[in-house]
């Protein structure tokens, strides 16, 4: 039995009216998810001085990352088993427990831990909402409602650093995530009470037998093998030590294992290979890698160059998040709006990533005494690049595969920007780290305690009232070259992106070829999610054209 047979869900397009509804669900469900995953940033040097972990801290994002990875295609596949809706419901009950768990942990790798578990929730609402509303949502209207959805995440992104920075100068970061826990909990009661039971087919023994427990094996083993020595190489343990040349060795071979299997053994793969036969999805799905590389960096490590370099306050570090994310939430809503009414996707990428590659060029000129109205003029360039790729490149990596393929079209892609998300994180962490390593060696003026001391709580904010001027401007200084390095690998990953819009040739999003895919046989699909052998009446009233003999 092929792949295809195994995963057979209805799609079911919704009236306006219930569709508002139920969407009001996953939006809010969205905005949590990324209001925990982006408040953590603003709070690592508290978090990390408070639990005496300052140096092993950048673990507690990239623990989320890692976890959000690997479970996002596994999510994916549990749906196609048992249904969207319960497995959307597990995820948020995950994410508030993760964060409930977060708020009592005493330690370091406690606390990394109950991010990972969190991050398992995280990977499964942000896959099964993209899932959902492709399931409800037929493909020329989807642009408008995955915009509205791109906007929660920038506001995600806004009132989480605010959230976090409020509760560190008021009472405790625990009290982040006891905000965080219920809130969670009340996303899932709206989802429970809006959103319509999916109809699954199958046996499930045979489609639980079928699930590619190799490829999530290897998968997440080469993410951890690899991720590891990159992110703590040349600052806690040497590149030529007998750990790191052998942790790279074997995530090297447990990733050439993870390809073998998606090629020739899984029968319902996590990442079909078939997919890259096409150019364009091809170059979509390496833009989300480095787009998660860049994301991810970026949301991280500019807090930390608001407090460690520039000396602001918590609260108005994620004051200066706002121009970002607003620029994001804005164009996402607009480019998705664009994209239904007008039925086209390229030039709205194709500007995105040119106004990015030009806000990640000019943030190199961010310096000690950038004035302020000149970074949120840069920022909002940069989200206004975000925002008009955020969504619509999903729109577009769709709009090039078959109807029943477009739902594993999402779980890689999320799957892919995840990952980059996690790498960025591992090597922007190594890069300043080395950096600022370097740095303090030539800062002949700072005494060798202070600079252990820093180099033992690397992104704490440094505590320079002891110090004479000469010497804080020589610690300020090795801060700012810190960031600058990671500053300088923006620019180069989303210039790739941009060069990578020369394969993405615009199709349009109506097809009157739909029928015609549908009724293709199963085994020339590459093994979808949903979606596979399935119809639905109103979308294809929308779509569908005679077909040709």
């Amino acid at each position: 039995m092929s792949g295809n047979e195994l995963v057979r869900i209805d799609t079911n397009i919704l009236p306006k009216a219930k569709l508002i509804v139920v969407f009001c669900g996953l939006a809010f469900a969205l905005l949590i998810c990324f209001i925990d995953q982006n408040s953590i940033g603003i709070a690592l040097p508290t978090i990390g001085a408070d639990l005496n972990a300052a140096t092993t801290i950048p673990w507690a994002g990239t623990s989320s990352l890692i976890a959000n990875t690997v479970f996002q295609v596994l999510y994916g596949r549990l749906s196609d088993i048992v249904g969207r809706k319960v497995v959307f419901l597990s995820a948020v009950g995950l994410l508030a427990l993760g964060d409930l768990l977060c708020s009592f942990a005493k330690t370091g790798p406690q606390l990394y831990a109950f991010r990972g578990i969190a991050g398992v929730g995280t990977g499964g609402i942000t896959a099964l909402a993209m899932m959902i509303v492709s399931d409800v949502v037929t493909l020329e209207n989807r642009g408008k409602y995955q915009g509205i959805l791109g906007s929660c995440v920038g506001m995600g992104n806004a009132i989480g650093p605010f959230l976090a920075a409020a509760f560190i100068q008021t009472a405790t970061w625990r009290a982040l995530f006891w905000f965080i826990c219920p809130m969670a909990v009340l996303s899932g009661i709206m989802v429970l009470f809006t959103l319509p039971p999916s109809k699954v087919h199958g046996d499930l023994k045979t489609k639980v037998r079928a699930i590619d427990y190799y490829g999530i094996l290897f998968s997440s083993s080469a993410i951890l093998l690899l991720l590891i020595p990159v992110s703590g190489g040349g600052t806690y343990f040497d590149w030529n030590s007998p750990m790191v040349i052998s942790m790279l060795i074997l995530g090297g071979i447990c990733m050439v294992l993870f390809v073998v299997v998606e090629w020739k053994f899984a029968v319902m793969p996590m990442m079909p290979l078939p997919l890259f036969k096409n150019p364009a999805i091809s170059a979509i799905m390496i833009q989300n890698l480095l787009f998660g590389v860049v994301y991810y960096s970026h949301l991280y490590y500019l807090p930390i160059y608001y407090q460690n370099v520039r000396g602001f306050t918590p609260l108005l570090s994620a004051a200066l998040i706002i121009p970002f994310v607003a620029g994001q939430s804005t164009f996402s809503i607009l480019s998705g709006q664009y994209v239904s009414r007008n039925k086209r996707y390229g030039e709205v990428i194709w500007t995105g990533y040119a106004l990015w590659t030009l806000g990640a060029g000019l943030v190199l000129l961010f310096n000690r005494t950038t004035p302020r109205w000149k970074m949120v003029v840069i920022l909002i360039v940069e989200g206004a690049g975000v925002g008009n790729v955020f969504q619509p490149t999903l729109v577009a990596a769709q709009a090039h595969s078959l109807k029943r393929d477009r739902a594993v079209v999402i779980s890689v892609r999320n799957f892919l920007r995840s990952m980059g998300g996690a790498l960025g994180l591992a090597i922007s962490s190594a890069i300043f780290s080395n950096s600022l390593k370097k740095s303090l060696k030539s800062a002949t003026a700072v005494p060798e305690d202070v600079k252990t001391g820093i180099l033992a709580a690397i992104l704490r904010v440094p505590d320079l009232s002891e110090l004479s001027s000469v010497q804080k401007e020589e610690v300020l200084e090795s801060y700012m070259d810190a960031s600058r390095s990671v500053f300088y690998i923006w620019a180069p990953f989303i210039g790739v992106c941009l060069i990578l819009c020369f394969l993405i040739k615009d199709k349009g999003l109506t097809r009157p070829e739909e029928k015609q895919e549908v009724e293709d046989t199963p085994e020339e699909s590459s093994g979808s999610l949903a979606g596979a052998n399935v119809e639905s009446d109103v979308e294809m009233q929308n779509q569908e054209a005679p077909k040709k003999e």
